[in-house]
């Protein structure tokens, strides 16, 4: 898709009725019409995770396939980590259980994983409680090679046996048959409560401990053994999501640093296959924040052209953040500011294709959450579109982060909304409008 002009688009109460409509299953049932927006078509895309599903991950495989996990938590049973594949040609495929039990870690903001290798074989991770400190917990790997009928016994990534926190992961295919992952780590804050204090209702009230938070990265091969096993930074921001994205110069990390002075910028590091770069700043915010805020980063790349967003309130100015980088994140541009002002809630969400960076964010009014969409150029020098996506019903934390994925010219967006007191994942597709008028709208 080409956009050779400005837009900003004014949201339209047609929006809130369509995506009012969104099931939530993937039955096949006559979708709302698609809402047009400037040269995008806005549509309904029901999901397959029923009420009470929440902490969504959408990823796509080397193969075409989306792939789909959430929590499921109902009242009386266990919480249960799901995902569902959607066929490029077939839709929805029927929900599968990837893990279930009550000493699974469930958390709006640490959330569980899940990734494709080009061998087919699929790769999730979730979070399971390793003693009864609120935050001592441990990440878990398993791996399937039959679309997740049957999956490995878990493994659990890091190799300390410390009864502290372990999370905040990221995932990607590092080889045929090989997965990255990188994580917060830990095992030398001396306990299970991380080392800030609570943001807001952040990540439920860390208390003060001992030592800082690490950030840790290893390789894993189809028989789950480990290597490549190395410490990335020794002192991070303890509660704040990381990302991941492929560069034609290996992957490209991102996550929120820490000073000791207490300043939590955002840097990158790049993976060459033996060994990570020295961690560097995106920008140079200087943003003094004395608690975690639990808002971290995200990271696209297509070749050599990156973009990283981010939350900031640097200078005592709340704003969301966009840079760009021309050299597999070597180096970052001047950064673009998104969006700014008290309404900010960040948690970003970013996808690049070779005409625009796409990025979504949430801002919260009065109470009431908004999610919205801008469209640059490459190199940010021109934004193409902004677009109020939808009015969200949650408040606060109950939405958790967005998730945004592209498959060639078509973007996918899910996030988490509140339907009459219970969450539920909603999905919408974006797509030019061009093809929206020549097929009708489907479900799934």
């Amino acid at each position: 898709m080409a956009y050779p002009s400005r837009m900003r688009i004014a949201y339209r109460s047609a929006l809130a009725l369509a995506f009012a409509l969104i099931a939530g299953c993937a039955a096949e049932v006559e979708a709302p019409k698609p809402v047009i927006v400037g040269d995008l078509a806005i549509e309904a895309w029901p999901l397959p995770a029923m009420p009470g599903t929440a902490q969504p991950d959408l990823s796509r495989a080397p193969d075409g396939r989306l792939l789909l996990s959430w929590i499921s938590e109902v009242p009386g049973r266990r919480p249960a980590f799901q995902f569902a594949e959607h066929l490029p040609d077939r839709g929805w495929q029927t929900a599968r259980t990837i893990a279930v039990g009550n000493s699974m870690f469930v958390n709006w903001a640490d959330t569980p994983h899940i990734a494709a290798t080009p061998d087919r074989a699929l790769w999730a991770h979730w979070l399971q409680k390793s003693a009864d400190a609120p935050y001592a917990y441990d990440v878990m790997l398993v791996r399937s090679l039959d679309h997740g009928m049957n999956w490995s016994a878990p493994r659990k990534v890091h190799d300390d046996a410390t009864t502290t926190e372990h999370g905040f992961v990221s995932m990607w295919a590092q080889d045929d048959g090989q997965l990255g992952m990188a994580w917060l780590d830990g095992r030398n804050t001396g306990g299970g409560s991380g080392h800030d204090g609570d943001h807001g209702g952040g990540h439920d009230g860390h208390g003060a401990a001992r030592g800082p938070m690490t950030l840790r990265a290893a390789v894993f091969d189809a028989n789950m053994a480990e290597s490549n096993a190395a410490q990335i930074d020794v002192d991070v921001c303890d509660c704040c999501q990381t990302d991941v994205a492929v560069t034609s110069e290996g992957p490209l990390l991102v996550y929120r640093d820490r000073t000791e002075d207490e300043v939590r910028d955002i840097y990158t590091t790049r993976f060459d296959g033996k060994a990570w770069s020295t961690p560097r700043p995106v920008h140079a915010d200087g943003w003094k924040m004395p608690a975690c805020p639990v808002n971290g980063p995200s990271v696209a790349a297509l070749g050599k052209q990156a973009a990283v967003a981010w939350y900031t309130a640097a200078n005592d100015e709340v704003s969301v953040k966009l840079a760009a980088s021309a050299d597999a994140g070597a180096t970052f541009g001047k950064p673009v500011v998104v969006d700014k002002g008290p309404d900010v809630a960040g948690r970003v969400a970013l996808a690049i294709d070779a005409q625009q960076v796409w990025m979504v964010w949430l801002r919260e009014e009065r109470g009431a959450q908004s999610l919205w969409l801008a469209r640059y150029t490459p190199d940010l020098s021109k934004e193409l579109q902004r677009t109020r996506l939808a009015d969200v019903n949650g408040k606060g934390r109950a939405t958790g982060m967005p998730k945004l994925v592209l498959d060639g010219d078509v973007a996918y967006v899910v996030w988490t909304d509140v339907v009459d007191g219970t969450p539920q994942l909603k999905g919408i597709r974006i797509l030019a409008a061009s093809s929206a008028k020549k097929e009708p709208a489907k479900a799934g």
